[in-house]
């Protein structure tokens, strides 16, 4: 969803004065309603995987007096295309996928060698037909809200006289793109150790991992993990001076922040879903077997993660500290 932004933002600069309204999962809508190219979220009443073509068809029916001029449909699948169809939006762009003919009126081909990355992917469907070269992509930005941050802060009793380091141990993809709580922790005791502050942030999910670093680290680390919402994050990390992250959607809410990200990859690749900032800096191993892109190694040895040291990643702080902060 941070990635689709670089879509929005790109129509509209193309388009300006366009009305962009997001059809997405309920989860997603405090992201949306930090991006300001965005008019409005609609939540879709579907879990992921489910068809429930009755209640497709009664939103598509119900968008219809929107009379929107176009529809974007991102996901490569039929599902996808349903709500659209219904809603007679009359020019429905997508990539061509799970025989969805008809749906999907404007088809485009995905030429995986020219759009390597996911984030080009979603702007070239903003661009005229038969356009091969990748698009410019603008950064995402979340905005920030300063009143909900101080509240936040209040209420969790954080404070922001020392420098905030915030880590991110969970992946909700699975355990090959999460580095181990260990060493998360030896990082957390060594920067506690330079006069810093960890904020552990994350779902609750993450919290028992999250439990293991402050253990570990014997350090200043808060475990925040499961105390907050998804807008809470965006501001909370609009205070810190540097993210430590996996791969994963908290890494790409981090970087739309403006904050320093040092992002680590197992199973994944930065070829592919690069944290989007200029302030991002990337730990990634390269190992033969990857990026296989599996949620458990399928070797059992993790070594795409494993073989990263602590010392490794203090070093890409320290440079990162030296040079900008």
């Amino acid at each position: 969803m941070v990635m689709a932004q670089s879509l929005f933002m790109t129509l509209a600069r193309e388009h300006p004065g366009v009305r962009i309204d997001v059809l997405a999962p309920a989860w997603s809508q405090p992201l949306l309603a930090r991006m300001p190219e965005v008019n409005q979220a609609i939540s879709v009443p579907i879990a992921h995987g489910e068809l429930r073509l009755a209640a497709r068809y009664r939103l598509g029916r119900q968008l219809r007096g929107r009379k929107y001029a176009r529809a974007i449909v991102i996901p490569r699948s039929f599902k996808a295309a349903l709500i659209p169809f219904f809603a007679r939006v009359p020019q429905r762009t997508g990539y061509r996928g799970e025989s969805r003919y008809g749906l999907i009126n404007d088809m485009r081909p995905l030429d995986r060698q020219v759009l390597s990355q996911t984030v080009q992917r979603y702007v070239a469907l903003s661009l005229e037909r038969g356009v091969s070269l990748p698009p410019p992509v603008p950064y995402p930005h979340l905005t920030v809200d300063e009143s909900n941050r101080a509240a936040v802060c209040e209420r969790l009793g954080l404070q922001t006289g020392r420098p905030v380091v915030a880590m991110m141990p969970g992946a909700e993809y699975g355990p090959a793109k999460c580095w181990p709580a260990a060493r998360f922790a030896e990082v957390a005791r060594r920067l506690s150790e330079e006069g810093r502050q960890i904020w552990l942030l994350g779902s609750e999910r993450d919290r028992p991992v999250a439990e293991e670093i402050v253990t570990g680290s014997g350090g200043q680390v808060f475990n925040l993990c499961g105390k907050t919402r998804l807008e809470d994050v965006v501001d909370l990390l609009s205070l810190v001076q540097l993210a430590l992250t996996n791969d994963s959607g908290l890494m790409h809410v981090a970087a739309a922040t403006g904050r320093h990200v040092i992002a680590i990859y197992g199973s994944s690749t930065p070829r592919y879903t690069p944290p989007l900032s200029d302030k991002a800096h990337v730990v990634y191993l390269d190992v033969e077997c990857s990026p296989c892109f599996k949620r458990i190694c399928p070797y059992g040895h993790t070594r795409c993660l494993n073989e990263i040291s602590a010392a490794q990643v203090l070093d890409r702080i320290a440079e990162v500290s030296n040079a900008h902060l």
